[in-house]
């Protein structure tokens, strides 16, 4: 049996390297776009210590999991970037911003299709590995649909930004002025729509039913 505490700390390591990942991908593709903030100030690298932030990749993680959330939810540093290195001044913040998500998005399936075609008979004598792969799987979908709600400090909102033109600057303001609102509301209240949307995309990649 699997004690409660392995687990807590299994989830969260988890979540937090899956949150690392998605701020290294900004800061590769940001680079590549010739943008060496990140790399200036030491943040391309997968040490953890370089990315922590107390509150957003601990405290808040640990409260939602001993409150029984359905999914957690934490940053880490934000990865320094400077848009005005890029040599593609057109769609450079588009692919820095989106790149985040989709490195998740790429767990995910890498996880999950392991899950897919990984023998039944392993699951049954070794539990804990299905909980794994069914976890990393699952909390890198929820990160990548969660980071395209496009509202700040989300990527969404860089996506959405790009798009909309100088007279909806006042929609934009107002998005800034109140995304942190916005965002609370939708972690309070949406959790049956994230729970459904997640299971939904999990059932795809892996061909198996969400049971976490």
């Amino acid at each position: 049996m699997i004690s409660e505490a392995i687990i807590t700390i299994f989830s969260l390591v988890v979540l937090l390297f899956s949150v690392m990942i998605h701020e290294l991908a900004h800061g590769y593709v940001a680079y590549s776009l010739g943008d060496p903030t990140a790399k200036y100030e030491g943040r391309l690298t997968l040490n953890p210590f370089k990315h922590l932030d107390l509150f957003g990749s601990i405290i808040l993680p640990l409260l939602l999991f001993l409150a029984g959330s359905p999914f957690l939810f934490g940053w880490v540093k934000p990865v320094p970037i400077n848009p005005y290195n890029f040599r593609d001044k057109k769609y450079g913040e588009i692919k820095v911003s989106i790149a985040g998500p989709l490195s998740n998005l790429l767990l995910a399936i890498v996880f999950g299709t392991i899950l897919r075609f990984t023998p039944q008979d392993l699951f049954l004598t070794n539990p804990g590995v299905l909980m794994s792969l069914s976890f990393i799987t699952s909390i890198n979908i929820w990160l990548a649909i969660f980071n395209l709600i496009p509202v700040p400090p989300l990527d969404g909102s860089w996506i959405l930004f790009s798009f909309l033109s100088v007279r909806l600057q006042s929609f934009q303001n107002f998005l800034r002025q109140y995304g942190i609102v916005i965002l609370v509301m939708l972690i309070l209240f949406g959790n049956s729509f994230w729970l459904v949307l997640t299971s939904i995309i999990f059932q795809i990649i892996t061909g198996r039913v969400l049971t976490l």
